[in-house]
């Protein structure tokens, strides 16, 4: 049997395995090691299963991914979501629709501390849908805005979602960064204009809360200033080149964690829960990484990605129609995978492609979280609505779905005015 046809094989029982319930990282690095020992022998397969696991588990590059995590536990625990939405209402809540709009709004500010779509989502849900219930918010906008402002916890920096394709691509982590900013921005303000329009059309889904004066808007602020500060150095220590993605990191979480103390909201209960947690979010992450490295290894001595990226290239169709091809694959598995275990699964086949068409890599990174987040809401299945539901236990799935609709198509709106004009991510990096 061909290498190309060992590899088939294997992408189709990897498949088999994830539909009978296996962990991702481990069905991955099993085909992998199985794989291996076809091409070459047993040898290179136990090899390669002692080496993997020491080498990504002492990685330095890697590290950065537990850091973020754990600043955003420290964020969390200090209560800072509360916070920010609290801000935001304050200055947006009197407008039609206003809620929902801050909501949006304190999800891109949650985001920025925090990395992590679902746990956006769920956060954001928790502290939002009660306050809209209290305003008669319609359910459909109320859990559409917050399932939908979930999804930028994977755009705006610091993104666990870019540096993990930082690492599989070998782009510069601090570039993606970057390129994710003026997107986020962009992708916010179309879900907000999603929900004016809405409430213009139906005056009855956001009903305007409480007008506070410019004094009390001003005090608002005052919750939010340290993590304001933190994100400020951090990201703006990346674009100047003062620290490494990685320092930034363990910036970030001792700022996030100065911060908690000086609040007072984090005791060493807290803090060995916030321990716990990060250690199994990185767990879970690191498993899938060295999977997905096992499992990389077999697909290149089988010629898969190579052999991908000929075809594709030969192949007499416009660079449009292939990049619509793995976006519409990207928007399916996004409907039922987990965001990093895709982009794990899926960029060293896909990539080799993209640098086959001359595509900019970062400008891709970021069109390939933005798909990422337009699965996460998509029917029938999104894992952020059923992140959501959680929440909001009262909403039937198909009211949220249905208030999701809109959003999705701002979403797919988005993605279109950046293929229309990439440097809207690209001019950012280009400047560092």
């Amino acid at each position: 049997m061909s290498p190309e046809w060992i590899g088939i094989i294997g992408i189709v029982l990897m498949f088999v395995f994830l539909a009978s319930g296996m962990y991702i990282g481990i069905a991955m690095a099993l085909i992998g090691f199985l794989g291996m020992c076809l091409l070459v022998g047993l040898d290179a397969g136990l090899s390669i299963l002692g080496i993997t696991p020491l080498a990504e588990g002492s990685s330095y590059t890697l590290s950065v991914i537990p850091l973020f995590v754990l600043m955003g536990q420290f964020a969390f625990v200090s209560g800072v979501s509360t916070d920010i939405y609290k801000t935001v209402y304050a200055w947006m809540g009197h407008f039609r629709g206003g809620l929902a709009m801050a909501t949006v709004l304190a999800c891109a500010g949650f985001a920025a501390v925090c990395g992590s779509s679902l746990a956006t989502g769920a956060t954001m849900g928790m502290v939002a849908i009660p306050e809209m219930e209290k305003y008669k918010y319609d359910a459909r906008l109320s859990t559409g805005c917050v399932a939908a402002g979930g999804t930028l916890g994977i755009l705006i920096p610091p993104s666990i979602g870019f540096i993990i394709y930082g690492i599989l691509t070998e782009e510069s982590i601090g570039r993606l960064f970057m390129a994710g900013i003026l997107p986020g921005a962009l992708l916010a303000g179309l879900f907000i204009l999603a929900i004016y329009v809405q409430c213009k059309l139906n005056p009855n889904m956001g009903p305007r809360g409480d007008s506070l004066t410019w004094k009390e808007r001003v005090r608002a602020l005052s919750g939010t200033w340290g993590m304001l500060v933190l994100f400020v150095i951090v990201m703006g220590g990346i674009y100047m080149g003062v620290f490494t993605p990685t320092e930034a990191a363990g910036i970030g979480a001792f700022g996030a964690f100065l911060f908690a103390l000086f609040k007072r909201k984090l005791n060493f209960r807290g803090f060995l829960q916030c321990l716990l947690e990060t250690g199994k979010t990185t767990a879970m992450i690191f498993l899938i990484i060295i999977g997905a490295n096992i499992f990389s290894s077999f697909l290149g001595l089988a010629r898969l990605p190579m052999g991908l990226a000929d075809l594709i290239a030969s192949l007499n169709v416009p660079e449009f129609v292939v990049l619509l091809a793995i976006i519409l694959v990207y928007i399916v598995l996004g409907c039922v995978m987990d965001c990093y275990a895709i982009m794990i699964l899926t960029v060293p086949i896909i990539f080799p492609v993209i640098e086959a068409l001359h595509i900019d890599p970062i400008w891709f990174g970021v069109i390939m979280v933005i798909v990422l987040e337009v699965g996460l809401i998509t029917p029938p299945v999104g894992l952020n609505v059923f992140v959501l539901k959680s929440a909001a236990p009262g909403v039937p799935l198909i009211t949220i779905f249905w208030g999701i609709l809109p959003f999705l198509a701002a979403a797919l709106l988005a993605i279109a005015i950046l293929f229309a004009f990439p440097q809207i991510a690209l001019f950012l990096p280009s400047l560092m």
